[in-house]
């Protein structure tokens, strides 16, 4: 009987789970898809974005979308989306507009810069209003780190293809996906980490650099001085996370 009455129980908590978690997956569907006119809208306005790469910005978003939803379903246990949320999706907008100008191969511009540097300024922003929410949640911290990685490498590749700082550039935006490829093989590497400080200050250091470098006027000798800085912290912070999963892999 006691058996029966735990299965019930069991029963009972994933249908309320569920229950909780299709009102915010409702709300995330909804605000996914005006977000699919606005990456649309802004795209177009951003110079040198041309009509096919506008088109591949918005599949590219519907595709992170799409992936991020899956990722609220299973690891987000409150019944509304929150402004946190709606904050980290908006970056998430602002990241794959300024994908059609780097498609299409268009010079720095002051509207690219611009764009970037309001993506940045948002960061911390749907942190703390998750923290004030009360919907702090597994899946708002990895929405946050994935937006963050791949803001990060989009502008270390656009400033590494664009602009005459070359190559070194796209240092800064891979250590994160070569983190990750590195943990397919070392499964202890996936563990969750604890929360440091030096880390989300390396991770604003990283991005700020990346976009000075998307501003027209700034000199390549200058932006050369602070990328190999750059990524000496990030190689720095990586290695003080590797330690740490080593030693606690057991």
């Amino acid at each position: 009987m006691a058996l029966i009455q735990t299965d019930i129980t069991r029963e009972t908590r994933r249908r309320l789970t569920w229950a909780a978690q299709r009102g915010a997956l409702g709300g995330f569907a909804r605000a996914a898809v005006v977000g699919c006119f606005g990456v649309m809208a802004l795209a177009f306005a951003l110079p040198g974005a041309t009509p096919a790469a506008i088109a591949i910005a918005v599949l590219f978003y519907v595709v992170a979308a799409r992936l991020a939803g899956r990722s609220l379903r299973r690891a987000y246990p409150h019944d509304r989306l929150g402004l946190c949320n709606h904050v980290t999706l908006t970056r998430l907008i602002l990241t794959c507009a300024l994908l059609a100008p780097f498609l299409a191969s268009s010079a720095p511009s002051w509207a690219f810069f611009t764009v970037a540097a309001v993506a940045l300024a948002l960061d911390g922003v749907d942190g703390w209003l998750a923290r004030r929410q009360g919907l702090v949640s597994t899946f708002g911290a990895r929405f946050d780190v994935e937006v963050d990685s791949l803001l990060a490498l989009l502008l270390a590749f656009n400033a590494a293809l664009n602009t005459e700082i070359g190559w070194a550039a796209a240092l800064l935006g891979l250590p994160r996906y070569a983190f990750a490829g590195a943990s397919l093989a070392l499964p202890w590497l996936s563990r969750t980490l604890p929360e440091r400080f030096s880390r989300k200050v390396v991770c604003v250091l990283q991005l700020a650099t990346l976009i000075a470098l998307q501003a027209p006027l700034v000199p390549p000798q200058v932006a050369m001085l602070f990328v190999p800085m750059v990524a000496v912290a990030l190689i720095w912070s990586f290695a003080v996370d590797i330690f740490w999963l080593w030693r606690s892999r057991a």
